[in-house]
């Protein structure tokens, strides 16, 4: 007896975008409040001139919500229609249940399958890379991805390494059937031996209930622990750290490597390119990638990171809609995306712009 297998869409594309961003805006002159530096040394470091801050009610399920509405609206399907959620999160503070379940239900996606991934800055592509197989082998039809993170809720406001470059948002996307060719092959990996170079500094099981904290607000937390510098609010709530050094130098050329075997993946090449969209961890970084691709000037380059910071899982949903609305790229132009971080991670993709 042989058993049936599935099938589906030859070809699988994204349909829609939609982004959501904190109202609160930050910018450097507040950030230089709470670290030795200044607004000059920001904007130099990172490109960085302010980013968003979430308040209490934007929570993660909030403004998924908010984003994956918009994007299945530009998909123009119903929420009914949508079969699968996945998340990519590392801010979602509750191990179990998964938040895209909860997500799902609040879209109208009733009965989708949902579940939620780590996979840091690179989540996103990750997602893409899921939702492309999973339309292509018939296990969905559509797909909603969703990368959303509260960085500051795990922010050190007084860590002059990483204060000014984390920030809030949610990006979504609809992966959809395509009668035309329109995400290329994934190039995927990790490196486990530098996963200490971007770590959380303890686990949860050390930490005290927020309520004793002073709230999510990374200010409030800032000021109980300047209330008890040497008691337990200041030594036991995780917060993230990272090496900038060895990271930067990894992302900047390790990373130009894995974008142009996407690239090769695909059967584009650099002059073929016109939209290039990578994570948005740090505008010296982006330059570095360019410069070792060797991409025509005429390519379009995301700096979402200027305005809004670095949002890990959401930023290079973010970073195309920012781009699309702008007028910067269009639909039916050719896009490499490139995410990595914690892990270290990566993962990179050409797509077809929705």
């Amino acid at each position: 007896m042989a058993l049936r297998t599935s099938s589906g869409a030859q070809y699988a594309r994204l349909m829609g975008v939609g982004g959501y961003r904190p109202r609160r805006v930050v910018d450097n002159a507040e950030i230089v409040t709470y670290i030795d530096s200044s607004d000059e040394w920001i904007r130099t470091r990172s490109g960085i001139t302010e980013r968003r801050w979430a308040s209490p009610d934007e929570t993660i399920q909030m403004m998924s919500v908010a984003a994956a509405r918009k994007a299945i609206e530009r998909a123009g399907i119903e929420p009914g229609q949508v079969d699968t959620v996945i998340v990519s999160t590392v801010t979602h503070l509750i191990q179990t249940p998964a938040i895209a379940t909860t997500i799902a239900t609040e879209l109208g996606a009733q009965g989708a399958a949902a579940f939620d991934i780590n996979a840091a800055c690179a989540g996103f592509c990750y997602m893409v890379a899921m939702a492309d197989a999973l339309v292509r082998a018939g296990s969905s039809k559509y797909v909603v991805v969703i990368g959303v993170e509260r960085l500051t809720d795990l922010t050190d406001i007084h860590d002059r390494s990483t204060a000014f470059i984390f920030a809030d948002g949610a990006g979504a996307a609809v992966i959809g059937p395509s009668d035309v060719p329109a995400i290329g092959p994934v190039v995927w990996g990790s490196d486990g031996e530098q996963a200490d170079l971007i770590t959380q500094t303890e686990p949860w099981d050390t930490a005290i209930p927020r309520h004793e904290r002073g709230g999510p607000d990374p200010v409030a937390q800032a000021a109980a622990v300047a209330d008890d510098p040497e008691g337990s609010a200041a030594a036991t709530w995780p917060v993230l750290r990272m090496n900038g050094n060895p990271v930067f130098k990894w992302a900047s050329y390790a990373m130009a490597k894995t974008a142009a075997e996407a690239m090769d993946a695909a059967g584009i090449t650099p002059e073929e390119l016109e939209v290039f969209v990578p994570h948005q961890a740090n505008n010296r970084i982006t330059d570095a990638m360019f410069r070792a691709l060797k991409l025509p000037e005429g390519v379009v380059i995301a700096r979402d990171i200027v305005h809004h910071g670095n949002t890990s899982a959401a930023s290079i949903p973010l970073a195309i809609e920012t781009l699309l609305e702008s007028g910067e790229a269009r639909s039916g132009q050719t896009a490499l995306t490139i995410g990595f971080g914690a892990g270290l991670v990566y993962a990179g993709q050409v797509i077809t712009l929705p």
